[in-house]
């Protein structure tokens, strides 16, 4: 079999697909990589929470994998929209990378010791979490892809930007890394590379089984659980990191306005056999405390 890989055309997104790629041909699938552009890589001028839509950087791979352009498409899986697109399938989750959330800096990190500092990031999430901590920073809207944003760093009179450690590992540039923000709960999924497909294809499906990992899945699967509970949306300030640890999973969720002033904070375990809709138990524990409001006001801002 011969199958047709759709991706992006970022330095990160031709990783993620090579990636997939050689694991297939590994395991004897014969392949070629079909280059997509997306909305995310078109608009670069607009913040990405500003941006109208679900899957601003998926939805023309799926719309070519609807039209039989492509057998599969590979994306970050926290960039797939929870409810994925009528017709389109999960075939496969990959074994993660660090999910953690990343500073690389201008000048070093002696600015964490001062009252005032720029901060560049997109993600509501991000801004929220570092405003928390540094009330009195600023935030600044950095878009591109992670070679460009670390360019416009080095340009800006910013101190720092806050990056994805996996994407930086993944392209050879974790020698930038200045701080991992251990502190900081990432997004749901982040770190991992999802394939989808076109739901009932059974012969591609099966082509994917060898590339899927089963604890990876489990873990961003809860952290999806809870980010769809609430109705999130990527660009919801909701942070969530779960892992398996003893024959338990331990589940941290975090959902902030998006000024970093109020917070509701999940913590649960359980063990693998009661883990199940984890994700969601705590999303209802978090509704509870008023999380719907904090994500709809930032909907609004």
């Amino acid at each position: 079999m011969h199958i047709k890989i759709g991706t992006r055309k970022s330095k990160l997104a031709l990783w993620q697909a090579n990636h997939v790629a050689k694991q297939l041909q590994a395991e004897g699938y014969n392949n070629e990589l079909v280059h997509i552009l997306s909305e995310g890589d078109k608009v670069l001028d607009t913040p990405l929470p500003l941006m109208s839509g679900k899957g601003v950087f998926t939805k023309a791979l799926d719309d070519a994998l609807l039209n039989g352009e492509i057998d599969i498409a590979v994306h970050s899986f926290k960039d797939i929209p929870t409810e994925l697109p009528e017709g389109i399938a999960l075939g496969a989750i990959l074994e993660r990378e660090n999910p953690a959330d990343v500073i690389v800096c201008r000048n070093g990190i002696d600015f964490l010791n001062t009252e005032t500092a720029i901060i560049a990031t997109s993600s509501n999430r991000r801004k929220s979490q570092w405003l928390q901590r540094y009330p009195n920073h600023q935030m600044v809207d950095i878009r591109g892809n992670v070679g460009t944003r670390i360019q416009k760093l080095k340009d800006s009179d910013w101190d720092a930007a806050i990056f994805a450690a996996a994407g930086l590992i993944r392209l050879e540039l974790d020698h930038e890394i200045a701080q991992s923000l251990d502190w900081m709960l990432h997004a749901p999924a982040q770190g991992t590379v999802a394939v989808v497909y076109p739901d009932g294809d059974e012969a591609i499906f099966n082509c994917l089984q060898g590339l899927h990992h089963l604890e990876t899945a489990a873990c961003t699967l809860a952290e999806r659980d809870f980010l769809n509970e609430l109705s999130g949306g990527c660009s919801a300030p909701v942070g969530a990191e779960v892992h398996i640890e003893e024959s338990e999973m331990h589940f941290h969720g975090v959902v902030l306005d998006t000024e970093g002033k109020e917070k509701i904070e999940i913590e649960l375990s359980k063990s693998l056999e009661e883990a199940q809709g984890i994700g969601r138990e705590a999303a209802q524990l978090a509704l509870a405390q008023g999380a719907d409001e904090l994500i709809t006001a930032s909907k609004n801002d």
